[in-house]
C-alpha cells in the first residue's frame, strides 16, 4: 500500500508481480488449467423410416461400447445351409447394435419411460396382422410392415387395443408377455442356444419364436416355441425356411431351391456340446 502511494499504477502492478514471485518462489510453477472432460454426445433423427444415429463418446465409454459390439459383430461361421457371411463390416456392426438393443430389452433391470418399463407400442388391426397384410404404426407415427410386426409379436408385450368404426380407441386390455421367464428357462435347457442348423449363438442372444404363430392362433408353450438368434429369427419370418416340432425337437426344412427334397435338418452343435 505504501508503494502504491508513491508510484504510478503500471509500476505498482509490476511490483506486485515481483512481490508475489518472491513470496511463492518455492511453490510449484503455475500449471495450465485442467482440460475440460469430454462430453458424450448422441444425436438421432428419423429419415425415410430409418433411425439415423451419430455419437461421440469419451475414450473409456467408447472402449466399453466397442467391447460390447465386437463379439456380436463377428462374421457368422460359414455353413452348408447359408454359405459365408457376405455382410459388410458396417452391416455386421449395425446388426450387432440391434442385437445389443434386444439384449438390453431382455435384461432384468430396465429404465422407465413414462412410469412404465420401456415398451414398444404398435397399433394395427388384428385381422391385418393375421392375414400378413397392411402395416402397423409406432408411437412416433413411423410405419412397420405386417411381416415385421409378426416377428416382433413373438417376444413383445401384447396390449389388446379395440378400435371403433372410426379407429377411435374403445377398450384396452392388460399387457401380457408372450413368453414368461419360466418358459424361457425350459427353452434354454432344451435348445442350449439358437436351434437353427449350424448356429452357435448362446441363449442370451436369442429370441423365443412361436412355431405356430401367435397371430394364427398358436399357443404360448414350450411345445410351440424355439430359440432363434436375431438373424435366424428374421430368416424364418422372411424366407422359405420353415420350422416344425418333431417329437418335441425343433426341426428345420430348407427352401426347395436349396434342397428340392426339403430334407429335415437340426442343429447338432448344441447337442454335441451338451
Amino acid at each position: 500500500v505504501d508503494y502504491a502511494r508513491d508510484y504510478e499504477p503500471m509500476a505498482v502492478r509490476k511490483f506486485g508481480k515481483d512481490l508475489a514471485y518472491g513470496l511463492y518462489q518455492n511453490d510449484p510453477e503455475p500449471r495450465d488449467a485442467e482440460p475440460a472432460q469430454p462430453v458424450n454426445e448422441h444425436v438421432m433423427r428419423w429419415e425415410d423410416g430409418r433411425l439415423v444415429i451419430r455419437a461421440k463418446l469419451d475414450a473409456v465409454t467408447g472402449a466399453k461400447y466397442e467391447a460390447l459390439l465386437d463379439p456380436l459383430a463377428k462374421p457368422r461361421p460359414e455353413t452348408a445351409e447359408e454359405g459365408p457371411d457376405l455382410r459388410s463390416r458396417a452391416e455386421r456392426e449395425g446388426d450387432a447394435l440391434a442385437d445389443l438393443v434386444d439384449l438390453m430389452l431382455r435384461a432384468d433391470q430396465l429404465p422407465e419411460h413414462g412410469g412404465e418399463p420401456v415398451t414398444l407400442t404398435l397399433t394395427m388391426r388384428y385381422d391385418d396382422l393375421a392375414a400378413q397384410v397392411g402395416q402397423a404404426t409406432l408411437d412416433n407415427q413411423e410405419r412397420v410392415p405386417a411381416a415385421q410386426v409378426r416377428q416382433l409379436a413373438c417376444n413383445a408385450g401384447i396390449i389388446p387395443l379395440v378400435l371403433g368404426e372410426k379407429s377411435q380407441p374403445m377398450d384396452i386390455g392388460r399387457k401380457t408377455r408372450t413368453f414368461p421367464a419360466g418358459i424361457r428357462r425350459v427353452l434354454v435347457a432344451r435348445d442350449h442356444g439358437c436351434a437353427f442348423p449350424g448356429c452357435g449363438r448362446p441363449p442370451k442372444q436369442c429370441d423365443a419364436h412361436h412355431v405356430h404363430h401367435w397371430a394364427d392362433g398358436g399357443v404360448t408353450s414350450v411345445g410351440n416355441a424355439v430359440l432363434l438368434c436375431r438373424h435366424h429369427h428374421t430368416l424364418i419370418h422372411h424366407s422359405e425356411w420353415t420350422v416344425r416340432m418333431v417329437h418335441g425337437t425343433p426341426t428345420f426344412y430348407p427352401p426347395a431351391w436349396l434342397d428340392p427334397q426339403r430334407r429335415p435338418r437340426r442343429n447338432l452343435l448344441h447337442t454335441a456340446a451338451a
